[in-house]
């Protein structure tokens, strides 16, 4: 590895396709070597066939350097030593230090992703399956108290399991770590019964105790985590014995049951296995069917847990590293496929990618789509108070196609001029009219979104400059984009994601949004949400939800820009691939053929 970097370092400075008349003690002071030193490294390169020296003799003579392989094979050759050793993140700064061009970028991106997907090795006459999965998002924290990321519940939901579960098919909901529950006429008691002989990860069996410390500590978390909602309807959690808990509601809440179908529900031990907070959330302790074993900065390495109450996963290691880039493909028709199409930052179960006609891959899609959105808040002076302003930044969001139909803003679009020349043309006035009394703060739009959306947040503040809009563009961390920062800002860009627990979302958005349109709106939404809370039929419950998005659409205070399916794309290698209720590849039923999968 270090003669490979040596070797750049003097390409670098000496590279001439004619050759280059150099003395030893410049090689030395480039590679920081003595003149020794120096000697010894050019004659490994010699040996190497990497370069032609002819020596002059005595010190101070100057010596012919000529090249005879190039950077790129250099660098590709050293990522791929890194590479079998398993050291990702040196191998991601490689890539940003020798990428000196797209087209090795490409090559060193295809090279690292040799490392992913489904590998085999014969062990004490034992097949041992693992599976290396990319992922974009890093993961910060698996506690499901904790997690804000898709990647980091997609981890959390293999580690921990909730009381109750969703088949992914039908969305029934199902038993799981409880075998039965009930609950009163009221519907305000839940009385849940649990397995017996279930397992945590550090040995200790499941208890009433662990599911009472579990709900406390959500309902004493003042953080604005996703689905805080139903934690505040919880009143009280009482074991009844070690092997039951009731736990109590403020009000009627039929979303509550789905709730614990997520991974925010998950069980943890109560104590957090003598744990504190955060060395819980890089050390978990679980009942699901991988515990995890290995974990930095850029990976993640989950077991699997021999004793799971379900039976044990198939695959024996699964490996989940974070990859700071977008992971591209050549398709059969030569189009070039951004893993950013698919919603989910885990959907891509890879093998080694050799780039262009590749008749392996598969694609199966998932029961999932992603909407990306913007919203206004209205409670803040300026424009966006004028209904004809937001009518129109919608407008300005979409572009003509075919007859009268209109397109939105999508993923893929460039920054292309505006096609209504009307459109560009009504801005000006209407800016003018809505804003003679207003400050030029007032008159200039924020843009909010987190760091995972500024790519489209840039789209839509091009779209608006161009058709007249002073715009400017801010990104948050999640756990910010809910406070007082959003309060400060006039459009907001964000994303819903559509699976079995889209109902739970939704209610977390349309109870966010209420806090900034307009008042008779917010009345308007609270009141729904109300009824929704006490609604227990699904489809009563959807048609509730489209009542309220009909409102805000129709008043533009809530705009759709784009809705993507999820698709996963895999090898025919891997077997069992299905999903879980959120769509999401459920990592305990992929199995490998014995002798199928690549070594």
């Amino acid at each position: 590895m270090k003669l490979h970097r040596q070797f750049l370092l003097l390409h670098g400075q000496y590279a001439d396709p004619e050759g280059r008349w150099v003395t030893l003690d410049e090689i030395a002071t480039v590679l920081e070597r003595t003149h020794r030193s120096a000697l010894n490294i050019i004659g490994n390169m010699r040996k190497a066939g990497w370069i032609d020296w002819q020596a002059q003799r005595g010190r101070g003579k100057r010596s012919l350097l000529r090249f005879l392989v190039t950077a790129e094979q250099i660098a590709l050759e050293s990522m791929m030593q890194t590479i079998r050793r398993g050291d990702i993140r040196t191998s991601i700064e490689q890539i940003r230090e020798q990428a000196r061009s797209p087209e090795l970028d490409d090559q060193l991106q295809q090279w690292l992703l040799t490392y992913f997907g489904p590998h085999s090795e014969i062990r004490q006459d034992r097949q041992i399956d693992q599976l290396r999965l990319p992922i974009r998002q890093q993961i910060h924290t698996v506690d499901p108290l904790y997690m804000n990321l898709l990647a980091e519940s997609f981890v959390s939901s293999h580690i921990f399991d909730g009381l109750v579960r969703k088949e992914s098919e039908s969305g029934r909901i199902v038993p799981h770590l409880a075998h039965a529950w009930e609950t009163d006429a009221a519907r305000t008691q839940w009385t849940f019964y649990l397995r017996k002989d279930v397992l945590f990860h550090h040995g200790q069996t499941l208890t009433a105790d662990d599911v009472v410390y579990t709900f406390e500590r959500l309902m004493q978390s003042s953080r604005p985590a996703l689905y805080r909602f139903i934690f505040q309807q919880i009143a009280s959690v009482q074991a009844l014995h070690t092997g039951a808990v009731v736990i109590r509601l403020r009000q009627p809440c039929e979303l509550f049951l789905p709730f614990l179908c997520t991974s925010r529900a998950g069980i943890v031990p109560e104590g957090l296995n003598r744990t504190g907070e955060e060395e819980f959330g890089h050390r978990p302790s679980g009942t699901g069917p991988f515990r995890l074993v290995e974990r930095d900065q850029d990976r993640v390495v989950l077991e699997a847990f021999k004793p799971y109450f379900r039976g044990r996963p198939h695959l024996d290691r699964a490996e989940i590293i974070h990859i700071p880039w977008r992971v591209r493909r050549t398709e059969n028709d030569g189009r070039v496929r951004s893993e950013s199409e698919t919603a989910s930052p885990f959907q891509v179960i890879p093998g080694p990618i050799e780039g262009g006609q590749d008749q392996s891959w598969s694609q199966l899609p998932s029961p999932v789509s992603v909407r990306k959105f913007i919203t206004f808040n209205t409670q803040k002076p300026g424009l966006l108070q004028q209904p004809d302003v937001r009518r129109h930044i919608c407008q300005c969001l979409q572009t003509e196609t075919d007859g009268n139909k209109q397109r939105h803003l999508s993923e893929n679009d460039n920054e292309a001029a505006l096609t209504p020349a009307a459109v560009q043309q009504q801005a000006p006035a209407l800016i003018t009219a809505a804003s003679d009394e207003s400050t030029d703060n007032e008159r200039s739009l924020r843009i909010l979104t987190i760091p995972q959306y500024r790519r489209d947040a840039m789209k839509i503040a091009e779209r608006l400059r161009q058709a007249g809009y002073t715009c400017e563009v801010r990104s948050v961390p999640i756990e910010q984009f809910k406070g007082d920062v959003r309060m400060q800002s006039d459009l907001l860009v964000f994303s819903l994601i559509r699976d079995q627990d889209e109902q739970l979302r939704l209610f977390d958005l349309y109870q966010t949004m209420a806090g900034h349109v307009e008042p008779h709106v917010t009345t308007d939404i609270t009141y729904r949400l109300q009824d929704i809370l006490r609604q227990p039929d699904a489809s009563a419950r959807q048609m509730l939800f489209n009542e309220i998005e009909q409102r805000l659409v129709q008043g533009y205070q809530l705009h759709v820009l784009y809705e993507k399916p999820v698709q996963t794309t895999y090898l025919p290698s891997v077997r069992g691939i299905t999903f879980n209720s959120q769509g999401w590849v459920d990592l305990r039923h992929i199995w490998l053929p014995p002798g199928d999968s690549p070594i």
